[in-house]
């Protein structure tokens, strides 16, 4: 409820306080679970959590929004060092002229998963807000059933979302089935994104944050542990698709170029992981630092 507009009191920031990680999360990516630990450890390592709540979960902001929200995220000093984190797509700062950009993270699922997870969750809802009525409640209709009488909620249009995402606020983002779009969104994820990780691996996910940016994730990984029943939520009633179902659904270009993106996005982690970790006896440790400075010179007395 709260937005910002206006000039801010003058608030010295130490460099390390100056951050601002924004968590664009893709629906039904086990995203909640993975923000309830940034809620749980927000605390205890001193950061602001703020929810992006966008009118009808709409995730293109109009122009003047983008103003507003890229202001207030690089200007709102008492909310620092800060982790935001809402259903928009990417939004490139550096169009605003702004000096510091934020750190975008993200996590994608296998996109087939997503859909019939998300499918559910409109029907069903899940254990985390188990009496709010849903959408499409009262629809018995599985998904197979859905997919066969080629219902609109399953169609292949439908899986048309972590493209976008990753895409941004241009009008190809949201073209379905735009080639552009996922080149788009393939150098937004290298170039744009500090850490995409992945929902069938979450934890490796969590351990290589806490690794890499501790001011905000130390704790997470033994949290994420010890704490697996509190935070995964899961969608109920939910029925695993046949495989002809999923034979259906690949069949689609739009399939496709969803896959293609997220087995991107899948060996661009695991090449992170493997050059950030070892394993042993089946447990990953993180690698130490593996560099040092030599031949310092002109000589200090």
């Amino acid at each position: 409820r709260h937005t910002v507009d206006g000039p801010r009191q003058d608030v010295t920031l130490d460099e390390e306080d100056d951050v601002v990680i924004i968590y664009n999360r893709v629906p039904k990516t086990a995203s909640t679970s993975f923000t309830n630990i940034a809620y749980d450890l927000c605390a205890k390592n001193k950061y602001h959590v703020l929810h992006i709540n966008t009118t009808k979960n709409n995730p293109v902001m109009s122009l003047q929004d983008q103003v507003r929200f890229v202001k207030n995220v690089t200007s709102w000093k008492e909310m620092k060092p800060g982790f935001y984190h809402g259903h928009i797509s990417y939004l490139d700062f550096a169009k605003f002229g702004v000096k510091k950009k934020p750190i975008y993270i993200n996590v994608i699922r296998d996109p087939i998963e997503r859909l019939v997870s998300y499918y559910y969750f409109l029907r069903f809802g899940d254990d985390y807000r188990p009496g709010l009525r849903r959408r499409k409640q009262g629809d018995k209709k599985t998904f197979d059933e859905c997919v066969a009488a080629g219902g609109s909620d399953c169609a292949p249009e439908k899986l048309w979302l972590q493209i976008p995402f990753f895409c941004g606020h241009s009008s190809e983002c949201w073209n379905v089935g735009s080639r552009w779009a996922l080149e788009q969104a393939k150098y937004n994820l290298i170039n744009e994104y500090f850490l995409v990780g992945v929902t069938e691996e979450l934890e490796d996910f969590i351990m290589l944050l806490e690794a890499a940016l501790p001011r905000f994730f130390r704790g997470a990984t033994e949290l994420y542990r010890t704490g697996k029943k509190s935070h995964l939520r899961k969608t109920t009633e939910k029925k695993l698709p046949t495989k002809e179902t999923i034979a259906k659904l690949q069949q689609s270009e739009i399939w496709k170029m969803e896959n293609e993106f997220y087995e991107f996005a899948l060996e661009q982690f695991q090449f992170v992981r493997a050059h950030a970790v070892r394993e042993k006896d089946g447990e990953l440790y993180i690698l130490a630092q593996n560099f040092f400075y030599e031949k310092i010179y002109p000589k200090s007395n």
